[in-house]
Parts: structure tokens; C-alpha cells; sequence
């Protein structure tokens, strides 16, 4: 689940061969019963294979049954149902789908026909000029509101989506009957976005929301620094709707909380909020955009992305506030599920939860302290928050709290950034796109990466 952050902020593994009818009767919530046995002395390759094999498993077989997109979480707290499926935690999993299919937890053709069933329920499920809601019913396709006004259109949702759809067309390549209809049908699906509908009239920023019953009462214009860089390469780099570079220099450029350029704990932070704020910050837009040797006129997004984690780990290790368990081994504020609710962790915002995604989705950035913290999740803390569907959101050991649940959008970067930690392979699919390489030349970024 997306929860606005500045809201948030201000104001507080399967047999290749398994059918989708198969995977119904095995999805159910996971549960202290179901946790698997630990497994001891593995090396540093099989603990990461496990890892991202088990979480994949959240987005195979607890996948919905009709429309192959990902359930929003494990669980139904916050009366949500099991028909809710997000947009943006289906496009962290399908590039997860992609790392299964590579490293051969799952058959290719097999893969390719899951997820074109997945982009036909798409092509029929509602949308907004082109562009889809947060929740989307799994069975009919039907907007599921988020809140009381935002009722449909969400671009940062559609852009993670998409982020994803796009790596799914970029790797199935197979001149066949699947993987071709499965192309063309991303594509269809990428040329109805209306990124400049998004402008507000021909405003010089992109806002995050529109509905055909509230309009732009949401009102959010999208500002950086956050997680929703993404949202504006995408927009760049769109052939029939795309913006110009002024949306993104005078819009996402354009905050009292885009540049930072001070220390913390003596690592310099480029961008963003004073100890960078959740680390999610720093994952969901470079689950496909190569953050190395990527840079603008604005920042260095590796140093950025590195030092951001950097931070956050120095924080926990040091622990002001003296929770339990802080420490060299155990980091990693970002937002997930809490004792009392959801929250958006930060060093500014800490009460005590650790959330594994956070340590594990900077594997890229922070690979020895990544693998410090596995370790302590998996060995030493395994019966507590290790499940059938890889690690639990969140625990406080502080408050002897354990999550029973798992959140998409928390689960999919696990698997993607090992994976670009491991091989770079979404990576290499995104950077590949000639779409993406025009709309980073057009925002002015330069990459190795961009020919």
C-alpha cells in the first residue's frame, strides 16, 4: 500500500506448471503455522536464492486467482478484502516474475502466459486516461477507492505499474504467439497513458490524482525528492503523451525539501528531507532505473541512493531513542506495517520498527551491511518473522510485536534489488528501453547506460 508520505509525514517455491485455479486453492494468508523451518549454515548464495525465492512466492501463488495481479497485502486489517489488488506492488511483481523466470524457479512459457492473462484483465479493467487506479477489484476490474476522493486516477501507482510492464516486454522477446500478443499488448497499454493530461491544463508539474467524480480535489502536485522520480521518466519518455522538460525542472526540481546538500553523521546527502526520510525513497524508483552512474544537473542518484542508506543504518546503530535490537545487524526504517497501525519510518519518525524491505531492497547500495542484517533476520530472528512467503512486514522487539502480514509493495523489492545487486538484470531490461533512453536525454541525465 502506497500511503502518501507526506501526509504521513506532516502529519504524524511453486511447480512451474501450477495453474491459476491451483494457486486459488493454495492462497491464504500466511500464518505462525505455516512458517518454514530455518536452515542452517547456508552459504551467502543460497540464503539469498532462498530469500528471494520464498518472497516471490507472494506474488505466484498468492497471487489473485482471475486477474494474476498482486493482492494488496497478506491480510485483511483495515477491512480490506481479498479482491484488492494494487497497481503499483503488480508492477514490482512482475519484474519479480521476470527474476523467476531467469533463474528458472518457474517456465518461461509459463510465465509468459500468466502474465499475458494479467495484461488482458488490464486492457478491460478500468482506467483513467490511461491511467489506472491505486486498487482495482482482482475479479472485475472495477476501481476500488483508495479514499473518498481518490476514487481513480492514480499516476504514481500507474508509473510503478508500468515501470514494471515495461522490463515484462523488454524480456519476453520470443517471436511466438504469447510473448508477441504479450508485447503488443504492453505497448497498447503504454501509449494510452496521457502524462501531459496530468498537468492540470498545462501546469509546469504532474499531480498525482484526477477523478471523473472529484476532478483534481486531491489536489497534490508531485514535488521532489520521494519516491516518484519514476513517475517522471515515464512521463518524459511516453511517444504520444509525453511532457516536456520544464514539468520536471520547474515542477519535481522545484521544493523546499528537493535539495538538501548537508551532512548527517558525516555522509553528505544530495537531495531530499534532513536523514532522507523512508528508505523506500531510494528503492522503488530504481527497481528499474540504474541508479549507476546516473546523474543530472541536480545530483550524483547513486551517491544519493547510497548515502541515503548510509544514514539510516548510522542511525539505527547509533539508536538515540534506545530501542531493543537496534544495531550494527539489525536496520531499516521505511514504511510498513506497526503495532499500532502503518507509518512511514525515518530517523525522524522512528518508534522502534524495523522493517526487513529496508535493508535488504539497498543489497545494491549496501551489500556487506545488507548481508549483516539477513543474517540477524534470518538466523537469529527466523522463528519469529521468517514465513511461507519470504520475511514478515515489520517487527518491534521493543514492543515484542512480530507482523503477521505482507504488503506487495514491500515484498517486490526485495526480489528486484537482490536481483540488481546479483546481476543487474532489471537494471540492464530498463536502461535498455529506447523510450527510457529518449526521456532521460530529454530531463538532461547522463548514464553509462544511455547510448
Amino acid at each position: 500500500m502506497i500511503i502518501n508520505i507526506f501526509c504521513l509525514m506532516f502529519v504524524c517455491m511453486v511447480a512451474p506448471g501450477m495453474s491459476l485455479a491451483q494457486k486459488k486453492q493454495t492462497a491464504q494468508p500466511a500464518s505462525k503455522n505455516t512458517r518454514p523451518a530455518i536452515q542452517k549454515n547456508l552459504s551467502d548464495d543460497q540464503l539469498l536464492d532462498l530469500v528471494q525465492k520464498q518472497t516471490f512466492r507472494y506474488f505466484w501463488d498468492f497471487a489473485h486467482p482471475v486477474s494474476g495481479m498482486a493482492r494488496e497485502r497478506s491480510n485483511t486489517s483495515f477491512d480490506y478484502g481479498h479482491e484488492v489488488v494494487t497497481s503499483g506492488g503488480t508492477g514490482f511483481g512482475v519484474m519479480g516474475v521476470i527474476v523467476a523466470t531467469e533463474r528458472k524457479w518457474i517456465n518461461r512459457d509459463t510465465a509468459a502466459k500468466f502474465l499475458l492473462k494479467m495484461v488482458r484483465f488490464l486492457s478491460k479493467a478500468d482506467s483513467y486516461h490511461g491511467v489506472f487506479p491505486h486498487w482495482l477489484n482482482g475479479a472485475t476490474g472495477k476501481t476500488i477507492a483508495f479514499s473518498r476522493k481518490d476514487d481513480a486516477a492514480d499516476l504514481v501507482e500507474t508509473s510503478f505499474l508500468f515501470q514494471g510492464l515495461l522490463c515484462v516486454r523488454q524480456y519476453f522477446n520470443l517471436e511466438n504467439a504469447v510473448e508477441s500478443e504479450l508485447r503488443r499488448r504492453i505497448g497498447w497499454l503504454w501509449d494510452e497513458v496521457e502524462w501531459n493530461w496530468f498537468t492540470r491544463g498545462g501546469q509546469d508539474v504532474l499531480y498525482w490524482h484526477w477523478s471523473p467524480n472529484n476532478g483534481w480535489a486531491m489536489n497534490f502536485p508531485v514535488r521532489g525528492f520521494n519516491e516518484c522520480l519514476i513517475m517522471y521518466v515515464l512521463a518524459a519518455s511516453g511517444e504520444r503523451y509525453s511532457v516536456p522538460a520544464s514539468v520536471y525542472h520547474r515542477g519535481w526540481a522545484q521544493s523546499n525539501f528537493f535539495k538538501n546538500g548537508k551532512e548527517f553523521y558525516g555522509i553528505k546527502l544530495p537531495l531530499g528531507f534532513d536523514y532522507g526520510g523512508p528508505l523506500f525513497f531510494s528503492h522503488y524508483s530504481f527497481l528499474g532505473l540504474d541508479p549507476r552512474g546516473l546523474k543530472d544537473q541536480y545530483a550524483d542518484y547513486w551517491e544519493q541512493n547510497r548515502n541515503h542508506t548510509l544514514i539510516n543504518r548510522e542511525y539505527c546503530v547509533r539508536n538515540p531513542k534506545g530501542f531493543k535490537g537496534y544495531g550494527p545487524d539489525c536496520w531499516g526504517l521505511t514504511a510498513s506495517d506497526t503495532y499500532n497501525g502503518y507509518n512511514a519510518h525515518s530517523p525522524d519518525n522512528d518508534f522502534g520498527t524495523i522493517s526487513p524491505t529496508a535493508a535488504l531492497s539497498a543489497f545494491p547500495y549496501t551489500p556487506e551491511y545488507s548481508m549483516q542484517a539477513l543474517k540477524h533476520f534470518y538466523n537469529d530472528l527466523g522463528d519469529k518473522i521468517w514465513s511461507e512467503y519470504g520475511f514478515v512486514d515489520a517487527f518491534n522487539e521493543t514492543k515484542d510485536w512480530y507482523a503477521d502480514s505482507h504488503l506487495a509493495i514491500d515484498q517486490g523489492p526485495i526480489i528486484v534489488m537482490i536481483e540488481n545487486h546479483r546481476s543487474g538484470l532489471l537494471w540492464k531490461l530498463f536502461m535498455e528501453i529506447p523510450q527510457i533512453q529518449q526521456g532521460l536525454k530529454k530531463l538532461g541525465f547522463e548514464s553509462p547506460k544511455i547510448k
